[in-house]
């Protein structure tokens, strides 16, 4: 990838619409622009102000010798005031997917290359319009399907992560340059800062970094999703549950044991948490090799789960199968919601045996969903803290910030023993350096290129 060409891609859904729109970013983008539209009125694209729009018609080649391909309007946007920081034009189409296509071709013959996956952010970030983080959350804006995902997706854009950690970064640059003048010139007191100055700022800005990381939780419940298997024995109405927090029948349901032979993935959201959802074969020794496959495969989605709904028929006890199950998951209750099902029959399930292993039951009625909102609630509990405010709150959402904010962690850690007494200053300096630097990676300043590529390779082509 280059960053010196023009690209361009089309930036609308693929299929048929009102509109499509053409996006041309890079230095030759009003040249490239002007061979394929010509305005109505007396002024070429680039004799136009940033932020103006024209009317005209739109051709597959400069001399005009072939009948216009469309008509629509064209929008100028000059560098740096624009998304990607370069010249950029937008011509607007008829949606059709033969228009949009021959028109993206006529443009991509007059000069532009066609873009990669997510290349406009990636020049609106190396241009510096965009933070790194900020790049993040406009991809989950993209990919938002609640109002949470939403919230949290206007909040990271508006470089809240940011804003939170300079005052962290301005303050450690404080210290460091303290403890250089102290490197540097150990006889003479030149350092503004004294040793228990140091240690203070450093403990507050560890503090501060650990109620930015402690927000992981819930930004990445909101945001990523949480891993989720829905398992118990055969017959007790996983699918069932699962289609009611899919919102439709994704899976099959019937009273016949051992319907559910593989795993089935879909993300949905409960209550304000994106659950990245697994419904499971029944959990059961069986002779039919095809079912023991689905169960194999269940356990080891069991394995990487970070919640797991644990479903129990409320109308017959609790079997040796339901028991071997309330024993596998007993040592990691935390993340476990114990369910009984079919509330709407006489309950007969032991309640308090569960009780006593999960700390918390929540009864449903899969079939006609009554006691969802209850679960949902449960699932909130777990990964949702209430103080939060997505929209001004500062909340770390990628496993990428967390990673960073954990390194800055550790560092910082090591910058107080140090600074106790128990090594030299050479070595606290050498530690404060190394928060800053994991602070850094926050929002690209000090990041790898495998890292930035990775991330803005899951963006779509026209983003």
């Amino acid at each position: 990838m280059t960053l010196n060409d023009t690209i361009a891609a089309v930036s609308t859904p693929r299929g048929k619409g009102g509109i499509a729109v053409i996006r041309i970013s890079g230095s030759e983008a009003f040249a490239i622009a002007e061979r394929v539209f010509e305005p109505m009125g007396t002024k070429r694209l680039s004799e136009l102000r940033g932020f103006t729009a024209a009317y005209g018609k739109m051709y597959r080649d400069a001399d005009r010798t072939k009948a216009p391909i469309d008509d629509g309007v064209a929008t100028v946007y000059r560098s740096p005031r624009s998304f990607t920081g370069e010249d950029t034009v937008e011509i607007s189409c008829h949606g059709g997917l033969l228009c949009t296509e021959n028109l993206l071709a006529a443009v991509l013959a007059a000069g532009a290359r066609h873009a990669e996956a997510g290349e406009f952010t990636r020049r609106a970030f190396v241009n510096g319009k965009m933070k790194l983080s900020e790049t993040e959350a406009l991809a989950n804006l993209l990919e938002a399907k609640n109002a949470s995902q939403l919230k949290l997706a206007r909040s990271g854009m508006e470089g809240k992560i940011e804003k939170k950690c300079d005052g962290i970064y301005e303050n450690l640059r404080s210290v460091l340059a303290a403890l250089y003048a102290k490197i540097d010139y150990p006889d003479e007191d030149l350092a503004e800062i004294g040793n228990e100055e140091m240690l203070e700022s450093v403990k507050t800005a560890a503090a501060e970094i650990q109620a930015l990381a402690d927000t992981y939780s819930s930004g990445h419940a909101i945001a990523e999703g949480v891993k989720t298997v829905i398992c118990g024995r055969p017959n007790v109405g996983k699918s069932s549950l699962y289609n009611a927090i899919v919102g439709r029948d994704a899976a099959i349901v019937t009273d016949i044991e051992g319907t559910t032979r593989d795993v089935l993935e879909e993300t949905a959201s409960l209550g304000g948490v994106t659950l990245r959802l697994c419904d499971t074969a029944g959990l059961r020794v069986s002779e039919d090799k095809v079912e023991m496959i689905g169960v194999k495969r269940a356990y080891e989605k069991l394995e990487e789960a970070e919640l797991v709904l644990a479903v129990f028929d409320g109308s017959l006890p609790l079997s040796d199968e339901d028991r071997e199950l309330i024993s596998r998951l007993s040592c990691r209750k935390d993340s476990v919601v114990a369910v009984i099902n079919k509330c709407e029959l006489a309950p007969i399930a032991d309640r308090k045996e569960l009780l006593e292993v999960f700390g918390e039951v929540v009864e449903i009625s899969a079939r006609s969903e009554d006691g969802i909102d209850a679960l949902a609630k449960a699932v909130e509990n777990r990964y949702l803290n209430k103080e939060l405010d997505l929209e001004n709150d500062a909340v770390v959402f990628g496993a990428r910030q967390y990673a960073a904010l954990s390194r800055a962690l550790e560092e910082l850690h090591a910058a107080e023993e140090i600074l106790n007494g128990k090594y030299g200053t050479d070595a606290a300096a050498f530690a404060v350096e190394g928060a800053m630097g994991a602070r850094a990676e926050l929002d690209g300043r000090q990041i790898g290129e495998d890292i930035v590529s990775e991330i803005f390779s899951h963006f779509c082509v026209g983003k």
